[in-house]
């Protein structure tokens, strides 16, 4: 800490101090990193406040009493009806460019923050939150028995619990105005109903990936663009629909993360369709290695057979070299050629292969009788 007690991490090389006020809480999704927070004056740029309330769900807010806020506190802000209760996620100039990033509304119709939280407004808001796994599995059986064909898949009450929100999963269109009335009548508050994709849905259960870390549509994705089988085939990944598909039965969104480069890379290889032809064979293109630069060939179309892996570089020469007419003698460079070593094939298959295992167990079997005896005494 300094003099002002004010909380700041000093860097080891001793220039610019980072602000803790910067790091967020991290049990919170969607969490951003405020590099202006150390800066002076960055709170007092932008009266604009970044409120992050259950799972993904955020919101922007006017501090128009100017109030002292910092990532974590927690704040009651405007809502229809009532108010709302979130925790500040983001402060300063830099909420400014989330909200032209994500295109959000203007400032002038963004509602007011009233206050910090108290500790009624956040009992209350607790309360609140504990009534919500009882209400989506009740909210369930109800559209059930309404024939209704959709899927409520999270439920999410307001800060001062007169409002609470139903998230649901549905394919088409659903008339659900029988089920708000039914829903009004057993919970007693504002019904709002809102359709969200199971991408979505992933993002606000949460779990974990295969790759072991945090799903990433609970962690920083905000916006979601379509993912296509195209992107597994240019990066050259079986076509199992298990592995493919994520925890929200849609294609990985991880897909897409390096399919750009995959399509840069396979520009710089050769054709398919070209065959190789040498003064011993005609060699057909059986898999790339795209990243590595290499191509393997076969001498047969259907299946591997003398496989031979080459450079780039060098199948363009043979191609080169096929058009001008002429045959290079192997496919490999002659700085790269090694004759392979001879194997024995009957190397495997001696007699005497399993005689020093089968010694072995002999002694360990004449020591003591066996585990578990004692040696007779004499």
């Amino acid at each position: 800490m300094d003099a002002n007690n004010s909380p700041r991490f000093i860097s080891d090389q001793g220039l610019n101090g980072l602000c803790a006020a910067s790091c967020g809480r991290s049990d919170h999704q969607l969490n951003s990193y405020d590099y202006l927070a150390g800066l002076p004056g960055n709170i007092n740029d932008c009266n604009l406040v970044e409120v992050q309330f259950k799972n993904t769900r955020k919101a922007y807010f006017l501090n128009e009493n100017r109030l002292p806020l910092v990532k974590g506190d927690i704040v009651a802000v405007e809502s229809s009806p009532g108010h709302d209760i979130g925790v500040v996620s983001l402060t300063g100039a830099l909420v400014r460019r989330q909200i032209e990033k994500a295109g959000f509304k203007t400032p002038p119709d963004l509602r007011r923050i009233y206050r910090k939280a108290r500790q009624l407004d956040i009992d209350k808001w607790h309360e609140s939150r504990a009534l919500e796994q009882d209400t989506m599995i009740r909210a369930r059986q109800m559209a059930k028995d309404l024939g209704l064909q959709m899927k409520i898949g999270d439920v999410e009450y307001q800060g001062d619990g007169q409002k609470a929100i139903f998230y649901y999963i549905a394919d088409g269109r659903v008339d659900f105005r029988q089920l708000i009335r039914v829903l009004a009548d057993a919970f007693h508050v504002r019904i709002e109903m809102r359709q969200i994709g199971a991408r979505q849905e992933a993002g606000r259960i949460g779990g974990f990936g295969p790759c072991g870390r945090e799903l990433c549509c609970a962690t920083w994705m905000t916006r979601f663009s379509s993912v296509s089988t195209a992107a597994a085939r240019f990066q050259d990944i079986a076509p199992n629909p298990q592995k493919l598909a994520g925890q929200c039965a849609k294609l990985k969104c991880c897909m897409n993360y390096e399919v750009d480069q995959y399509m840069e890379a396979a520009r710089r290889q050769p054709s398919r369709e070209i065959d190789l032809e040498t003064q011993d064979a005609t060699y057909h293109y059986f898999k790339a290695d795209v990243l590595a630069g290499t191509v393997t060939y076969s001498t047969d179309r259907r299946m591997g057979g003398n496989l031979c892996t080459i450079t780039n570089e060098r199948a363009f020469e043979i191609i080169k070299l096929n058009k001008e007419g002429q045959k290079p003698l192997r496919l490999e460079a002659d700085s790269d050629y090694r004759p392979k070593p001879s194997h024995d094939l009957l190397d495997e298959q001696s007699l005497t292969r399993f005689d020093k295992d089968r010694h072995t167990s002999k002694q360990r079997r004449s020591r003591g009788g066996g585990r578990g005896q004692r040696k007779p005494q004499r």
